[in-house]
């Protein structure tokens, strides 16, 4: 499984780079079948974004560091090094630039967003 890591680096620009999760195959609900399992990260809150269409967000750091699933639609994302991704169904992004310039993204297409947030504890925000 991979997912897209956008993090501050010690200047406070924004980037992106993929991450590769290694995963086990466990037993993890007996008597079903084992699973492939990754390890666990310690969440604080779990909650749902929606952006309608057309929405822009200039230059914001994250609020939190965050996992965001996408359910529905289609965001932009821009990082301060100039990076630019679509991301869309299926996409995981850990938003960990929580200082500096941080990011700007907006929806694309003709469909509204809906993101499922799940906000992390830390460890901290640079490469």
């Amino acid at each position: 499984m991979k997912y897209t890591r956008i993090y501050a680096d010690s200047e406070g620009e924004s980037h992106m780079e993929s991450v590769e999760v290694p995963m086990e195959t466990v037993d993890f609900a007996p008597p079903a079948p084992p699973l492939d399992l990754s390890a666990f990260m310690d969440a604080s809150r779990v909650g749902f974004l929606s952006g309608p269409v057309g929405w822009e967000g200039e230059w914001h750091p994250a609020p939190a560091r965050q996992l965001m699933f996408y359910l529905k639609g289609r965001i932009e994302g821009e990082m301060s090094d100039g990076t630019r991704r679509v991301f869309g169904p299926g996409d995981v992004v850990l938003l960990e630039d929580t200082r500096g310039k941080g990011h700007r993204s907006r929806v694309v297409g003709d469909e509204p967003t809906l993101l499922a947030v799940v906000q992390l504890d830390a460890p901290g925000d640079t490469e």
